[in-house]
């Protein structure tokens, strides 16, 4: 209970207590969603995004496995209309799936043991330990737009699973995010790989980076495919993680 308390405090402080980055949020993701847009937050956590979100006058569904993180969701935004908390996990196919957790570093919880093998041979990662799972609802990207529309924009942050929930998806949306971590670098390809063929029917994608939680962009020019590969090649080495951001080119 004691590494739990401890998990969501640190989560707690790093995605709600820093004005100034929320700040620098805001003005990111302001070129994705305008008041009244519909954003797809795939592995909320304890909300960082949401409140972002919220405060640009967006709508959002929370979608989110973690028992701890949905009692920390439900909390900050029950009461909101405008939040819909989705306490699944999103996958491929619907069904069910297991959740393995870190108590201590709840952001790493995952559903790939593919990515925890990856990851758990970098330094960075000597101290994560996954020390308990749970069955947890899954359902596909392909439901949540039949359920709540199509997004303007969708986050997927969900350490190493991104493949399986874009594989649920069967349409383009205009702007999307997802994870880039370095020992993961084959991951992260095989997920661009797949963008690349959902963005082909509607012109295409373009790509900018965000390292680190920095919320900023790491140029002014947004890149094709090749080009973000060279980029995330620059940041490979030294194993800065960070965010892809893509948005159709037609937008």
């Amino acid at each position: 209970m004691l590494a739990r308390a401890w998990g969501i405090t640190r989560s707690l402080a790093v995605y709600h207590g820093q004005p100034a980055k929320h700040r620098r949020a805001r003005q990111l993701y302001g070129q994705f969603l305008s008041p009244g847009d519909l954003g797809f937050d795939i592995g909320a956590h304890v909300g960082g995004r949401v409140r972002t979100w919220r405060r640009l006058g967006a709508r959002v569904v929370a979608v989110e496995p973690q028992p701890d993180c949905l009692r920390v969701l439900r909390l900050g935004f029950g009461r909101d209309a405008d939040v819909t908390i989705e306490p699944t996990a999103v996958g491929a196919r619907s069904g069910s799936a297991r959740l393995e957790l870190s108590s201590a570093t709840p952001t790493v919880s995952t559903m790939s043991s593919s990515w925890i093998e990856s990851v758990t041979a970098d330094p960075s990662f000597a101290g994560v330990r996954w020390d308990r799972s749970v069955e947890v609802p899954v359902v596909t990207l392909d439901d949540l737009i039949a359920r709540h529309g199509v997004p303007a924009f969708c986050k997927v942050d969900v350490e190493g699973f991104e493949v399986d929930v874009l594989a649920g998806l069967s349409r383009p949306v205009r702007g999307l995010s997802f994870e880039y971590l370095p020992p993961a670098h084959d991951a992260a390809l095989a997920t661009l790989e797949l963008v690349e063929r959902l963005g082909a029917t509607a012109g295409g994608y373009r790509y900018n980076y965000s390292p680190v939680e920095t919320m900023r962009f790491a140029g002014d020019r947004w890149l094709d495919a090749a080009g973000l590969v060279r980029l995330l090649e620059t940041y490979r080495p030294a194993g800065r993680s960070g965010d892809v951001y893509a948005r159709l080119a037609a937008s």
